[in-house]
């Protein structure tokens, strides 16, 4: 016999999504209302403004996409990229290869820069690539790489893309509201973003931004958006001021008023303070990981605090830890992917999730499960070394 789904509480420390403000879903359970009622056009106009003050920038065409990440991913590359155009791509892990196939996927040619996954991406190589390509029209990469913890310099390479006349798309999808990020001071062109990670919200919406200088460009194309649905020229419209709002698409509404909920706590916290406290407890989930003997893959002056890397320990069954973990603590951590897969657990510490409570569960379950395993790691110190980081603050 079919019936509802009532899925068990979960523990969500992994690469997303994240555990959700219960604020937030009480939100999503409020009456539905058109989505051209005024009153709802109200909302999205103050929506606007609230992902405004999240990206720090003044952009007007600051919005949030009706889908998630992956679709602000291709909203960037199908507006700012024309068939024949070059794009050089930084790539550090998986998400870098994606944009090389939203940018072939157009027709265009992706001009490859490669580091090794967990490292920062090397401005020297990319700047060599711009060098080596002058025709080339936008540099890609990815601010916050969630396959691996790994953060690149933003400004500078965003810096170096200028001055090859480039525009510059960037990645935060795990870097919004969970360190630092500044759109309108590192001068970046067009940026997305997903709710479900830093944001506390649930999946399926995609913040971005976009500068004059690529709006200029997208309403400069030879060609049309090969995405009817993304095309920003229409989407434009739809986000306009209040009664100049066009009709493009129903919108997800109920999602909408989750992620306003979202916004509107990030306000109240605000935003150094959100950062500030993302660094705090990852100090802490470090402490307690470097204790048990988990060491981190990518070098500290790289380190993302809210995606936590560390690599397996010898002979241990990556499966069978993180299935012991759901079964007996409901705590969800994430697998390696890519090269990485069997090799590290990724351990997010985003938005809601970012506090001593789970950073304390979190450490306690993997000693007792490693523990059990009989596992090559030093038991019984990981809560006292967090312990020994939340004292001294």
């Amino acid at each position: 016999m079919t019936s509802s789904f009532h899925p068990p509480r979960r523990t969500l420390m992994g690469p997303g999504p994240s555990d959700v403000n219960p604020r937030i879903l009480e939100a999503m359970s409020r009456p539905t209302i058109g989505h051209l009622d005024p009153l709802f056009v109200g909302m999205m106009d103050e929506m606007k403004g609230l992902l405004q003050y999240a990206f720090q920038t003044k952009n007007e065409l600051t919005i949030p996409v009706s889908a998630p990440g992956s679709a602000g991913m291709e909203t960037c590359f199908v507006n700012l990229v024309e068939p024949g155009d070059t794009v050089i791509i930084c790539q550090n892990g998986v998400f870098g290869g994606r944009m090389k196939e939203n940018v072939e996927r157009i027709g265009a040619t992706a001009v490859m820069v490669q580091d090794a996954w967990g490292t920062a991406v090397d401005a020297n190589k990319l700047e060599e690539a711009l060098k080596a390509n002058p025709q080339a029209k936008v540099v890609a990469f990815v601010h916050a790489e969630t396959s691996t913890g790994a953060s690149s310099d933003v400004k500078t390479l965003v810096d170096l893309a200028h001055q090859h006349d480039c525009l510059a798309i960037v990645d935060a999808v795990t870097s919004l509201a969970g360190t630092e990020l500044r759109v309108d001071d590192w001068a970046i062109d067009a940026i997305y973003s997903g709710t479900q990670k830093c944001l506390s919200c649930t999946p399926g919406l995609s913040p971005v931004s976009f500068s004059e200088r690529a709006i200029a460009a997208i309403k400069g194309r030879k060609s049309s958006v090969q995405s009817w649905f993304l095309d920003l020229n229409l989407v434009m419209g739809y986000w306009g001021a209040g009664s100049k709002r066009a009709y493009h698409h129903t919108a997800p509404i109920n999602a909408l008023y989750a992620l306003h909920e979202s916004l509107v706590i990030l306000k109240q916290e605000g935003l150094e303070n959100a950062w500030a406290r993302h660094r705090l407890h990852h100090n802490a989930l470090k402490a307690g990981l470097e204790a048990l003997g988990l060491p981190f893959v990518v070098p500290q002056a790289d380190r993302l605090p809210q995606l936590n890397a560390v690599t397996i320990p010898e002979g241990v069954d990556d499966a069978a830890v993180r299935g012991a973990l759901l079964d007996d603590y409901n705590l969800e951590i994430g697998a390696g992917l890519g090269p990485m897969a069997g090799k590290v657990w990724r351990i997010g510490l985003m938005g809601y999730a970012a506090n001593k409570s789970n950073v304390l569960l979190c450490l306690g379950a993997l000693d007792d499960v490693l523990g059990r395993m009989q596992a090559p790691v030093q038991h019984g110190v990981a809560i006292a070394a967090a312990h020994a980081v939340y004292d001294r603050t």
